[in-house]
């Protein structure tokens, strides 16, 4: 029976789903030399949490494959897995509307000064319903960095409740993006400079790395919300605590950070108007099951030798190994 390693339990349905085709063993870390014990002899691995490089895939011989339940792989060394034949299974479209919802909640949070009102109530001030910090959305620029599956639905759904449109994103036309009644811009400055929210729904690279720092906070609007549902890294957190601290912007709401568990030491914790959670947006009942039943059926899939399609490197399939 095949050895599949993963870093943390799945959902219960794909825990089911693991263990009735596999020998499932559960790391209990994402660190990867704690993992490259559990790997000496593993058929297959699951990161929920963790990462794997590539001292730790030259050290896996029999790795062939790794799964995400999810679609970020910026955790994975994944030129070494081509090179090595080693296909990275990942989890399209089970997550977009529990994350595009999540943004959507950290929208309204920010915006209606949420967490503020609900610290100081409980402290007894109920005067700070008068502090007439919250705003409405209506007729306000939503400002979508990312036009993908989760960046369009949570487009949508804003613009269901009277928002505006506007998108970057270089991989789509415009007359798809206006044929949605959304506003195409070519300039990220653009963006920052016009929308009253901007949310990030783009993967972390070395190219969108602090992306976001002092100069774009900077062409920001003093009263904009800034989302981040998409990965840690993305946002400079030095720039974003300034900018917050010395209100800049009216706020922002994130899910993730650039480390995970969240260092509770870092001074943005000390922020009123900073409203996170636990990198949980994918985490709702629906889409947990949907992401870990996935990411078990493909690895499962290409342990048995098949070609999975849903992979982030195809040209693995390229290796000899698959000859």
């Amino acid at each position: 029976m095949a050895k599949v390693v993963i870093t943390q339990r799945l959902h219960d349905k794909g825990m089911e789903l693991l263990e009735q085709h596999a020998q499932a063993v559960v790391a209990g870390t994402g660190n990867p030399r704690e993992l490259d014990p559990f790997l000496a002899d593993a058929d297959g691995l699951i990161i929920r949490i963790g990462s794997i490089d590539r001292q730790g895939l030259l050290a896996a011989k029999n790795l062939k494959v790794i799964g995400r339940p999810g679609v970020g792989v910026d955790d994975v060394d994944v030129a070494t897995c081509t090179e090595l034949g080693i296909p990275v299974v990942i989890v399209p479209g089970a997550n977009t509307r529990s994350v595009a919802e999540h943004a959507m909640l950290l929208m309204f949070a920010t915006a209606k000064d949420l967490l503020r009102s609900d610290q100081e109530t409980r402290r007894g001030n109920f005067g700070i319903r008068s502090s007439f910090k919250a705003y409405e959305l209506k007729g306000r620029t939503l400002g979508l960095i990312g036009g993908g599956a989760i960046g369009s639905e949570f487009g949508r759904m804003a613009q269901g409740i009277g928002m505006n449109v506007m998108v970057y994103d270089p991989f789509l036309k415009k007359d798809d993006v206006e044929a949605r009644g959304w506003r195409h811009v070519a300039n990220l400055d653009d963006l920052y400079r016009e929308a009253d929210v901007i949310s990030i729904h783009v993967p972390l690279t070395e190219q969108t790395r602090n992306m976001i720092g002092d100069r774009e906070f900077g062409l920001m609007k003093k009263d904009a919300i800034l989302i981040n549902c998409a990965r840690g890294g993305i946002i400079d957190e030095d720039a974003l605590y300034r900018a917050l601290k010395e209100n800049r912007i009216h706020g922002a709401g994130t899910d993730v950070l650039a480390k995970e568990p969240f260092d509770t030491t870092s001074p943005l914790m000390s922020l009123d108007n900073f409203v996170l959670t636990p990198h949980m947006a994918g985490q709702t009942k629906e889409a947990a099951a949907g992401v870990a039943t996935g990411a078990v059926e493909g690895v499962l899939a290409v342990i048995r030798g098949e070609k999975w399609p849903k992979v982030c490197n195809p040209e693995a399939y390229n290796h000899p190994r698959w000859k």
